[in-house]
């Protein structure tokens, strides 16, 4: 990775910290996996340890296939994340942290990843967070300028209870790719200039019917009709012996 010193320290311990360990202050109490981000002290927290930073900017940290995420309109008011591929779970957009490992390489129809060549849903162009910074890093003098200011980012209302992403949780359909309203000109020009060559319309697959085959029934009217021509039979009496 190219994390350098062009990187404020909120965000060089957001892109390392590891998320999701036991406190080791509460490490008897229940929920007490580490799963807030303190950005003005650059620390994990657990649930359990709230009350000296309930007035910090706190970050949620969800966990989705065992990675990483965090919600994108929380990661919005902090920097520019257009094009950084989003998923929709519990009806929230996230975005990956970091790039996860990749088995084998898969070429599909898509976009790829500008950083590690994931494959992608149009129009998208990384595949996290970290990709998009260093590739900021590789082609931008520095990140000042898709950095924003944020002074107030408290935990959503019901943050506590939903850190964990389900495996149900879908690509974000919008394709959307909008930057945030305090970006600025030149995060806007960037964003056009790295879009001329997407597409805005999104490839989406399509789901195979399944055909229910069912037997054939004849016509009631046959039906009908066969069982007014039955006759009943003469009734044959048993031999006697």
């Amino acid at each position: 990775m190219l994390f350098s010193s062009h990187l404020p320290r909120w965000l060089q311990v957001l892109l390392t910290e590891k998320f999701f360990n036991a406190c080791i202050i509460h490490e008897d109490a229940k929920k007490n996996e580490k799963n807030i981000y303190c950005l003005d002290c650059c620390i994990s927290i657990c649930p359990h340890c709230l009350s000296p930073h309930s007035s910090h900017r706190l970050l949620q940290i969800r966990r989705y296939v065992y990675h990483d995420v965090i919600r994108l309109d929380d990661a919005t008011k902090l920097m520019d994340c257009a094009f950084v591929q989003s998923y929709i779970t519990n009806s929230a957009k996230v975005i990956f942290i970091n790039q996860r490992p990749q088995t084998r390489q898969f070429r599909g129809s898509g976009n790829f990843c500008s950083t590690c060549d994931r494959s992608l849903q149009d129009p998208y162009l990384f595949c996290s967070l970290s990709c998009k910074i260093n590739y900021l890093l590789r082609t931008e003098d520095g990140l000042s300028k898709f950095l924003f200011e944020c002074n107030f980012l408290p935990l959503p209302e019901a943050g506590l209870d939903d850190s964990l992403v389900t495996p149900d949780s879908v690509l974000d359909p919008s394709g959307s790719t909008k930057t945030s309203s305090g970006s600025g000109g030149y995060g806007e020009m960037w964003c056009r200039t790295l879009a001329c060559t997407a597409t805005t319309e999104i490839v989406r697959k399509k789901r195979s019917s399944l055909t229910i085959c069912r037997p054939t029934c004849p016509p009631v009217s046959e039906v009908s009709g066969s069982l007014m021509n039955r006759r009943k039979k003469t009734p044959q009496r048993a031999p006697l012996y």
